[in-house]
């Protein structure tokens, strides 16, 4: 989204930036980048280097913009992995391309925690005394969210959220 670029130098990036996020090896790199050319969300050009080997310049498509754009609107999930992985990528690629929609990112997954918790607490008020694993499965999985919960908070502190999801 911001320019051309090299698959070398987004790995160098992808690993300073987002390493504790997503755990890419430069093969795992370019082997997505092989795949979103193969659907045609980026397209690849040679650039000659004077005497150094030639160089694959990578460009984002049409196509892969509107991929992009239909990911940041996605919807947001609730399992800790989704919320590391989804959640602080979109959020890291609204602050870097469009820190107007911090608020909305935040607020969406907020909103998704909270509705979970909600469902959660109602479900394990319905299970039964002697049903201890279902009533313990449900109680971790409310727990998880309850975490998650404060820790948005903190991020919401971090970016200066509003309370709506504002700036």
């Amino acid at each position: 989204m911001q320019g051309p670029s090299h698959g070398y130098d987004l790995h160098q990036r992808l690993s300073a930036e987002l390493g504790n996020v997503w755990h890419l090896s430069q093969s795992q790199v370019y082997s997505v980048l092989k795949r979103l050319e193969q659907r045609g969300d980026i397209s690849a050009r040679k650039r000659l280097q004077g005497k150094l080997p030639a160089r694959q310049e990578l460009h984002l498509t049409a196509a892969g913009k509107k991929r992009f754009a239909q990911w940041m609107e996605g919807e947001a999930g609730t399992s800790a992995r989704t919320v590391r992985l989804e959640f602080l990528t979109r959020l890291y690629f609204a602050n870097l391309l469009m820190p107007g929609q911090k608020g909305r990112i935040y607020a969406a997954q907020a909103q998704e925690i909270t509705n979970t918790i909600r469902r959660l607490r109602t479900a394990l008020n319905q299970v039964p005394a002697n049903q201890p694993y279902n009533r313990m499965s449900l109680d971790l999985r409310l727990r998880q969210m309850e975490v998650i919960r404060e820790w948005l908070r903190e991020i919401r502190m971090t970016f200066q959220i509003g309370h709506k999801g504002r700036r």
